[in-house]
């Protein structure tokens, strides 16, 4: 068993009605760890946190905690407890008893009952409302209970399904905040599963981004946003400009008609690249004084900056900047070279990066088809999860 790693998923394979969910997947997760699994709708990420539970077996692979094979032990005889996004909190029952209810289970004596209760009741910030009815509280209030209620009986490892989903937006970055602070105080392995890349990036000490059933990248935060293994995490982890690009030599690459320093290596001579640059690593500049030069076609007011897509020989860049720039005028770039991250050539290239379609109308019409594959996953009970 490697140094620290509490629970193995090892070569993991899960498919519905013929469709593959999870491909051979393998991942360790080490004690004491926030690990978020972060992913589109359908990605498979909720079906591994089903699998880690014990709500589902594998059709093939291993489960294995602290060198024990689990597969076949049902959810009740690990030690893990889940908060679901829906908390399944018992209405009929107050505070108290909400939290007390695991505990109970377990035919704790009452005492002891109320020592720990009172603790969680701390640990979550809701002394004094041991006896308020579940239905009198606010969202942000349940959530707490929920994860009182889970953290009572002492789980090794404590899975969230999107628990934040139900909150509204103020609530949800507390929450995030809370979340965090929780788990470092009492130092159990967190794993959290989220579609949002700002919860991924805030909370966790560790990101593993999948797409199609398949783990993409594994990495702390910093690393996924600003090393992304391909042009599918560089797309799903904020924004990014993904160009063709041409490997001439170590440090030293060929995208947009012109040649550029960077700091990658390790590539063959003329490979065939992805060549990925933040928005927010863009300098404009007056056009004689740029490193590639073109015409803005839409700027749009952000708060804390100006969002900007330009035509740069035929491909729209994303640029984020503080200064303000018109529509239709003409301006030059600079990028530094340690702002060029070059990337294998994946499945995805070609897939992302190209702002041509960037718009508020077609932000709508994404949100409007999210909205009809949710209703989807609703009924199906996020079965392809």
């Amino acid at each position: 068993m490697k140094e620290n790693v509490i629970i193995t998923l090892k070569d993991i394979c899960v498919a519905f009605d013929g469709e593959t969910i999870l491909n051979n997947l393998n991942l360790d997760i080490k004690d004491g760890e926030f690990v978020t699994i972060l992913g589109p709708s359908g990605c498979g990420k909720t079906t591994t946190l089903r699998i880690i539970a014990g709500f589902q077996e594998p059709d093939s692979g291993e489960v294995i905690f602290d060198n024990q094979v689990m597969n076949g032990v049902p959810a009740h005889k690990r030690r893990v407890n889940t908060i679901f996004q829906r908390y399944a909190l018992f209405p009929h029952l107050n505070v108290y008893e909400n939290i007390a209810f695991g505990l109970r289970l377990k035919k704790m004596k009452e005492d002891a009952i109320q020592a720990k209760v009172k603790e969680m009741l701390a640990l979550v910030d809701l002394k004094g409302f041991e006896r308020r009815s579940i239905d009198s509280l606010s969202g942000g209030q349940q959530q707490r209970v929920a994860i009182a209620r889970a953290l009572a009986v002492d789980p090794e490892v404590l899975l969230l399904d999107e628990p934040l989903g139900a909150l509204d937006l103020k609530l949800r970055k507390d929450m995030q905040v809370e979340l965090k602070n929780i788990q470092q105080r009492l130092g159990i392995t967190f794993i959290y599963v989220t579609h949002d890349q700002e919860e991924a990036l805030s909370m966790s000490d560790k990101v593993i981004v999948m797409d199609g059933g398949e783990i993409q990248h594994i990495g702390t935060p910093e690393d996924i946003y600003n090393e992304p293994a391909n042009a599918f995490v560089a797309d799903f982890i904020g924004e990014s400009n993904i160009l063709d690009g041409v490997m001439l030599s170590d440090c030293r690459v060929r995208f947009s008609g012109h040649d550029f320093d960077c700091v990658d290596k390790g590539f063959a001579q003329n490979e065939p690249v992805d060549v990925v640059i933040r928005p927010e690593d863009v300098d404009i500049c007056a056009p004689g004084d740029g490193m590639l030069t073109g015409v803005i076609t839409s700027v749009t007011f952000k708060g804390l900056h100006y969002e900007i897509i330009v035509d740069i020989n035929d491909f729209k860049w994303m640029i984020q900047t503080t200064d303000y720039s018109a529509e239709g005028e003409t301006i030059g770039i600079l990028i530094k070279p340690d702002e060029i991250h070059i990337m294998k050539k994946s499945k995805y290239s070609g897939e992302f990066g190209d702002y041509s379609s960037f718009s508020d109308e077609m932000d709508y019409i994404s949100n409007a088809e999210l909205d009809i594959t949710d209703l989807d996953d609703i009924t199906e009970v996020d079965e392809d999860e």
